[in-house]
C-alpha cells in the first residue's frame, strides 16, 4: 500500500549475491509497481511471493546436462543462484527482536531482517565478534564477522569502526538473517552494520546473566533526575511507562463504553477552586491579570453536566503548590469523572468494575503483587464506615462525640495536635494515624462525619454523615467520591 511502498527500501540486499539485482518502484494508479531486472535471467527463472508482509524474490538459472559438465564454473554459479538470490525486504510493521524470537522456526528458510537498536554490550574474538543489541522490546544477540560487513578489500568497518570507535550504548542499524547458535540461542548473522548515532556519554554497564543482575544503576537521585538512563539499563523500568499508558487506555474504553465523553478544561483560571490546596500564580500579560494554575478540574466539568452532558470525564495534570514526597508531586495526573442522576453507592460499583477491567487488561489477572503483599482488585470491594473504621482500630467509638471530647480521645492516643484543629481535621488524623495504613486489600471508606465534607449532599438517613467514599488499597487513598 501507499505507505509502507513509500517506507521500503529501493535496493534489495541479498545474501552472498554475486552479481547484481536491479530495482525500481513505479507508482501506477492504484498502488506501486515494483520492477526487477536480473541480468542473465530468463522471465520464467525469476519467482516471487508476498507471504507475512515479506515480497521475497528469487532467481534459479537452469541448466542441462552438458553445460554441467563442461563448464564447472557456471555449475558453481548455478548452485549460488538457487539460493543465494533469494532477497527479502519487510513492507508491513517495524519488527523487533520480541518478533524475531517469537516467529523463529529452525526447519524453515533464514528469515532476513533488518533491526536498529542500542549495542548493549561486545565480546570481540579475532574476526569474529558478538554483541546484544536492545530495541524497545529488550535484547538480542548479534553475530558480526569482518568478511561478511566487509565483503570487499577494505576492513575499515569491522577493524576501525566497529572495534574501536564503537562503545557501548551506540545506536547501530544490522541487517542479516536470524538463525540459533550452537549454543541454543536466537541471534541475527549480520551482513551489514550501520552506524546510526553516537552516544557521547558512556552508559552504565549493568550486567546480567540467568535473571541476576550485576553492578545495577540503582542511586535514587541519578535514577529519578536521569530517568532516560534508568530506562536505557533497567530492565523492568520501561514496562513501568508501558502499563501506565495501558491503564489510561483500558479507562478510556471502560468510560467510553458507557457513552461518557473526555473533554479538555482550562489549565489556567482566574480562580483555583475544586479542592483546599496552594494554586501556582502567574500573570496574563496581554489581559493585565493574575490567573492560577489549577489545583482541580471540577468546577469546569461540573459546568458541563449543568449545560446538559450526563457524563464527562478529563484525564489531565493538577498542581498544588505545597509540599512533596514520594507519594505527593506538585504536578500530578489526575482523572475526574461525572455522572448525572447518580450517587455514591452507584459510583462505587462503577468505580470497582473500572480497576477491575484495568487490572486484567493490563495484567492478564486481578491479583497484583506490591512489595509483600498479594492485592486482589476482583470486585466486589470492602465497605467500611469512617467512624466504623476507627472503632475498628483505636476502640473509640466517636458518634455523637463533641469536638471537646475527641480531642480528649486524641489526648489519651498520645496524639500530637493543636488548637486549629477542628472536629472535622481531629478525626481525620486519628482515621490517618490509625486505620489508613492498615487497608490492604482494596477498601472503600464511607459515610465522612459532615465537618470533614461540609459541601457534600448530606448522608440520606443520618443528617450528621455525608454520602462519601475514598477507597484504600495497600494502604494508600486511590479515590474520592460523593454524592453532590
Amino acid at each position: 500500500d501507499d505507505r509502507a511502498m513509500k517506507d521500503a527500501e529501493k535496493k534489495l540486499y541479498g545474501h552472498k549475491a554475486n552479481h547484481v539485482m536491479k530495482t525500481d518502484i513505479k507508482e501506477m494508479n492504484n498502488g506501486y509497481e515494483l520492477i526487477v531486472d536480473l541480468p542473465g535471467f530468463k522471465k520464467d527463472e525469476v519467482h516471487a511471493a508476498l507471504e507475512n508482509g515479506y515480497l521475497t524474490i528469487s532467481a534459479e538459472k537452469g541448466l542441462d546436462k552438458d553445460e554441467k559438465e563442461k563448464e564447472s564454473g557456471r555449475y558453481i554459479r548455478k548452485e549460488r543462484y538457487a539460493g543465494a538470490c533469494s532477497r527479502s525486504f519487510y513492507v508491513g510493521e517495524d519488527i523487533t527482536e520480541e518478533d524475531i524470537k517469537a516467529e523463529f522456526k529452525d526447519d524453515e528458510t533464514p528469515r532476513q531482517v533488518s533491526v536498529a537498536g542500542r549495542m548493549m554490550s561486545r565480546r570481540i574474538m579475532g574476526k569474529a565478534s558478538f554483541i546484544e543489541l536492545q530495541d524497545s522490546k529488550g535484547r538480542i544477540q548479534v553475530y558480526i564477522t569482518r568478511d561478511d560487513i566487509c565483503p570487499g578489500e577494505d576492513k575499515e568497518m569491522y577493524n576501525t569502526v566497529f572495534k574501536r570507535l564503537l562503545d557501548l550504548g551506540d545506536f547501530i542499524g544490522i541487517e542479516g538473517f536470524v538463525f540459533r547458535t550452537q549454543m541454543g540461542e536466537i541471534s541475527i548473522h549480520a551482513q551489514k552494520l550501520t552506524v546510526l548515532a553516537k552516544s557521547i556519554k558512556p552508559l552504565p554497564i549493568v550486567k546480567y546473566k540467568d535473571g541476576v543482575t550485576y553492578d545495577s544503576f540503582e542511586d535514587p537521585e541519578l535514577r529519578y533526575r536521569q530517568r532516560y538512563v534508568d530506562l536505557a539499563v533497567n530492565e523492568g523500568v520501561k514496562d513501568i511507562f508501558i502499563k501506565r499508558s495501558k491503564v489510561y487506555s483500558s479507562m478510556r474504553e471502560y468510560f467510553n463504553s458507557k457513552g461518557y465523553m473526555e473533554v479538555e478544561t482550562p489549565i489556567l483560571q482566574a480562580i483555583a477552586g475544586g479542592a483546599a490546596a496552594r494554586p501556582f500564580m502567574t500573570h496574563h500579560n496581554a489581559l493585565d491579570i493574575p490567573l492560577y494554575m489549577r489545583i482541580a478540574s471540577e468546577l469546569y466539568l461540573k459546568r458541563l453536566i449543568v449545560g446538559g452532558f450526563e457524563g464527562v470525564y478529563e484525564i489531565g495534570k493538577n498542581f498544588r503548590n505545597e509540599g512533596m514526597d514520594r507519594t505527593h508531586n506538585p504536578e500530578f495526573t489526575c482523572m475526574e469523572i461525572y455522572v448525572a442522576y447518580k450517587d455514591y453507592n452507584w459510583m462505587m460499583e462503577f468505580t470497582e468494575k473500572m480497576i477491575e477491567k484495568i487490572c486484567l487488561d493490563v495484567n492478564g489477572t486481578t491479583e497484583v503483587k506490591v512489595g509483600d503483599n498479594i492485592i486482589n482488585f476482583k470486585a466486589p470491594y470492602k465497605r467500611v464506615t469512617m467512624l466504623g473504621a476507627i472503632k475498628e482500630h483505636t476502640g473509640y467509638d466517636l458518634t455523637g462525640m463533641n469536638e471537646e471530647q475527641i480531642r480528649e480521645v486524641c489526648k489519651k492516643l498520645n496524639m500530637e495536635i493543636d488548637n486549629t484543629m477542628g472536629k472535622g481535621k481531629l478525626i481525620d488524623e486519628i482515621f490517618g494515624e490509625f486505620c489508613e495504613g492498615t487497608y490492604i486489600q482494596p477498601t472503600f471508606i464511607t459515610d465522612y462525619p459532615i465537618e470533614m465534607s461540609p459541601l457534600t449532599k448530606k448522608h440520606r438517613d443520618n443528617p450528621e454523615l455525608t454520602e462519601r467514599f475514598e477507597l484504600m488499597v495497600n494502604g494508600k487513598e486511590l479515590c474520592n467520591a460523593y454524592s453532590e
